[in-house]
């Protein structure tokens, strides 16, 4: 359980914004300062229906969360922030308002999920694109319904360092985008223009203690860097430095291949056996998400870091602790870490890719496991990329920046160590290499002073408070969800139909009556919340008890009961029980809307008891906390572990080609191929039912010569004829076959 630094002012403050106001909050920081943490904090304190996503599958696994591309369903390119109609001519890639909401294909069950939705948290945000961000401010105003409100009236949270990595801009795709934006960066979306988000910044850090050090990052990340900097961080320079055998030093690379050679040949020059360890991939697992190797090559004595904390009681080692493989017997594991005793038995660790969806009977958006990747939480750590090394402490780096390609990089790499005392440059840092880009810096300076920020709260908490008390008598939500229970009427064979469909619609016409009414009496609120305190005003709360108690019976009269009458009439006929689950689902809606009258009534009467500003705003979080409406009829069975697999491989047996089983299961054809391939193991799927014989032994004979090999590599080498699917179905039957020898 992750808790409140009450130390850290600005870590408090952020808290505060998130669970106290309906304001955007860009929460930005030095490297080390608290971000990941502040996320932590949110995802196990946090009230408020929420969901995580990043802009990559690795930054999302990482997150706990999910791909911007797939939470939103855009597809891959480049988006124009524009209603016009404009040619494609050969790029198919490009998309616009139109045809974005055109193709746009979202479930029922992911539209009740997106009203529900609260709060979206967007992590990394350096790395997220203006046309991205525009992108799902357009499909949140459309499938919410609320096509003027920025993000559908969903509460934002930004997280990341804009010092950090930037945008990927290719210049064909710029030329486009650049009649629209003024940069890449998300601070230039069109809809931050119109709801600037509050900038906070954590500023203490946690994992430089050296006053020296933090100065000399201070003065990178600002573009401050005098001559005297430049000669001071010069002074690590060593080219021709080779790290002690008893140390642990990590060398920072700009590229994938240097460390990839780097850490090859370390692990080569030790004189043990090697042994490989494939990774377990159940399920959907996007390989290009994969957080580990898919298969890790060890020898003892090899220099490992390690990718994920330990969540034991013990607590022995952090993401980006250094250490070394002791000693292999066959699956057992022990590292060594220099100084500490006992050695440390190396257990796998379970990574999952996981799907948003809200759940009724608990009133939260839930996460359900589609895949999971099961490996060592290690990788060999003689070399990481600098782009790979963000998040992570060492105490020791070579850093080889010389060739930084990227804003930002530099000073990423640099600020992943704890002291200078640990740092050695391989190469010297020109100073072109340390340029911030001037956009960052104008976006920066919109960050308020202390004083100021704290006035600012005040007023968006004011304003959260009387948003709360206004939106507990609005019954928009209620009115959407029986429009769209009378849209489906067209597509559904039920007996009396023309009576059931007279049924819903006096149950809608009683909805638009009570929220005529309501809107009234929130006119008349309005008035008396201009005028006085919520906590102070009598007439206030006798007015809030008398509504109350007005819409609690007018709920029961009008809607709970004669849903429940017509659920008790249908339920002994035939070819109902889809519908009568759909009128259950409604019922609890309507129950769900009754509890919250109930809460709002108690919540104004208990105000007048708060002696703080702190009581005030635990009542209202109270308000707002999930509502379990007792399980009804549309309470679902959870498949069985492996159902889902024996379905596909049932359909394939019984004559079902891949694309047709996948078209069947409202599936991609990649997971139905996921599906198969884990039936290679048990015998039930030859492996040649999956991929051609030549294809086969050309993918064996690479794995052959060259072990580690991921699929994106394999890939690149073999071309476009080789499918990724084909690729994973060889490499899985490699790991059978060397497990069998």
């Amino acid at each position: 359980m992750v808790n409140v630094d009450n130390s850290n002012p600005e870590f408090q403050t952020a808290v505060s914004f998130i669970q106290q106001t309906n304001t955007h909050l860009f929460l930005t920081g030095k490297a080390g300062t608290g971000k990941t943490t502040f996320l932590r904090y949110i995802k196990e304190r946090g009230y408020k229906k929420m969901a995580i996503v990043a802009p990559t599958g690795v930054a999302a696994i990482n997150a706990g969360g999910v791909t911007i591309h797939s939470f939103f369903q855009i597809p891959p390119g480049t988006f124009l922030p524009t209603s016009s109609h404009f040619e494609l001519q050969e790029d198919r890639r490009i998309i616009n308002k139109n045809s974005l909401l055109k193709h746009l294909r979202i479930s029922g069950e992911k539209k009740e999920m997106f009203n529900e939705l609260q709060l979206l948290v967007i992590d990394e945000i350096s790395m997220v694109r203006a046309d991205l961000l525009d992108a799902i401010d357009t499909v949140l105003r459309h499938v919410r319904r609320k096509p003027t409100v920025a993000f559908g009236g969903v509460q934002v949270l930004y997280i990341g360092d804009l010092f950090q990595l930037p945008p990927v801009v290719r210049p064909d795709e710029w030329r486009m985008l650049s009649e629209f934006y003024e940069s890449p960066f998300f601070f230039d979306a069109e809809v931050i223009k119109q709801v600037r988000p509050v900038c906070l910044e954590l500023k203490k850090v946690y994992r430089q203690k050296d006053d020296r050090f933090i100065r000399l990052l201070n003065s990178i990340r600002n573009n401050n860097c005098s001559i005297e900097d430049m000669e001071s961080l010069h002074q690590y320079y060593q080219p021709s430095f080779i790290p002690p055998s008893d140390t642990h030093f990590i060398t920072l690379t700009t590229h994938n291949e240097q460390a990839n050679m780097i850490n090859q040949r370390e692990l080569l020059r030790l004189p043990s056996r090697a042994h490989s360890y494939p990774a377990i991939v159940s399920g959907d697992f996007p390989d290009n998400a994969y957080p580990a190797e898919q298969t890790l090559q060890l020898k003892e004595g090899a220099q490992i870091m390690f990718i994920k904390n330990d969540k034991g009681e013990s607590r022995r080692y952090f993401n980006g602790k250094l250490g070394n493989i002791h000693s292999i017997e066959h699956d057992k594991l022990m590292v060594s870490f220099p100084g500490e005793v006992p050695l440390l038995e190396l257990k796998k660790e379970k990574w999952q890719n996981i799907r948003y969806s809200y759940s009724q009977d608990t009133d939260r958006i839930e996460e359900e496991e589609l895949g999971s990747f099961t490996q060592y939480p290690i990788r060999l750590a003689w070399a990481i990329t600098i782009h790979k090394s963000q998040g992570l402490t060492f105490e020791r780096a070579v850093i080889d920046a010389g060739a930084a390609f990227a804003p930002g990089q530099v000073y990423v790499a640099l600020s992943r160590l704890t002291s200078l005392d640990g740092l050695v440059l391989k190469s010297r840092i020109h100073a072109n290499c340390i340029q911030t880009d001037p956009r960052i810096h104008n976006f920066s300076r919109y960050e308020m002073p202390a004083s100021e920020l704290q006035e600012v709260l005040k007023g968006y908490q004011q304003e959260f408070l009387h948003d709360s008390l206004l939106d507990g008598f609005s019954l928009e939500k209620l009115i959407r969800l029986m429009q769209d229970h009378m849209n489906e009427y067209e597509h559904r064979k039920i007996p009396e139909k023309e009576n059931c469909e007279m049924f819903s619609a006096n149950l809608l016409a009683s909805l638009k009556e009570m929220q005529e009414i309501a809107e009234k009496f929130k006119k008349q609120l309005q008035l008396i919340l201009e005028k006085t305190s919520i906590g102070e005003s009598e007439a206030l709360n006798n007015r809030v008890a008398a509504a109350t108690g007005f819409f609690i019976l007018q709920t029961d009269e009008k809607l709970i009961l004669p849903i429940k009458k017509q659920i008790e009439d249908l339920k002994i006929k035939k070819r109902v029980t889809s519908y009568v689950k759909e009128l259950a689902a409604l019922k609890r809606a309507f129950e769900k809307r009754r509890k919250q009258f109930e809460n709002l009534r108690l919540m104004v009467a208990s105000l007048h008891e708060a002696t703080n500003e702190e009581e005030v705003f635990s009542y209202i979080e109270q308000l707002h906390q999930p509502i379990v409406i007792g399980n009804g009829p549309i309470e679902k069975k959870k498949k069985e572990k492996g159902e889902s697999n024996l379905i596909s491989l049932r359909m394939f047996k019984d004559g079902m080609n891949i694309p047709d089983i996948a078209t069947a299961r409202d599936m991609v054809t990649g997971t139905i191929e996921a599906h198969l391939a884990s039936f290679i193991s048990t015998g039930e799927i030859d492996v040649l039912e999956l991929i051609d014989e030549t294809k086969l032994k050309k993918i064996l004979s690479l794995l052959d010569e060259s072990p580690g090999l991921r699929s994106s590599e394999l890939k690149e080498v073999l071309g476009e004829q080789f499918s990724y699917a084909e690729i994973r179905v060889a490499m899985q039957f490699s790991t059978l076959r060397t497990q069998n020898l």
